[in-house]
């Protein structure tokens, strides 16, 4: 995962690999029901927006 590289702000390195997988999770058991969503994940509605947004997820036609 470091690939010989110094590790630094792996928080952030661990977060980006596992936030959007498990939103979209959530999204998709709710029916992208966002409100449901953010009550699970335990995260404001506006934050679960935000999200969406940052990692361009979007609901299958």
């Amino acid at each position: 995962m470091l690939e010989g590289e110094v590790p630094s702000d792996v928080y952030q390195m661990v977060i980006n690999q596992v936030e959007k997988p498990m939103v979209e999770f959530v999204l998709e058991s709710t029916n992208y029901n966002q409100t449901r969503t953010s009550e699970i994940l335990g995260i404001n509605r506006n934050t679960l927006r935000k999200k969406i947004q940052q990692y361009h997820i979007q609901k299958p036609n």
